[in-house]
């Protein structure tokens, strides 16, 4: 009788984390698109990368001659 009993136990917790697991994804959706029909400009990235320095190609042709 105690391992029927474990076992719902262990049965009913999965559930409500399966229910949860859910509910969380629902609400953060909805939330998202809310914000997204309040918010309508482009969200701006928290650290912006630097900029690279452009760099002109370099090619070795010519050098070495050919067989």
């Amino acid at each position: 009788m105690p391992l029927k009993e474990i076992g719902l136990m262990l049965l009913a917790l999965v559930v409500i984390a399966a229910v949860g697991h859910l509910w969380f994804h629902t609400v953060e959706g909805l939330l998202e698109k809310i914000k997204g029909l309040l918010l309508r400009r482009p969200p701006q990235p928290w650290h912006p990368l630097p900029e690279e320095p452009e760099e002109e190609e370099k090619t070795d042709r010519g050098e070495g001659g050919g067989d």
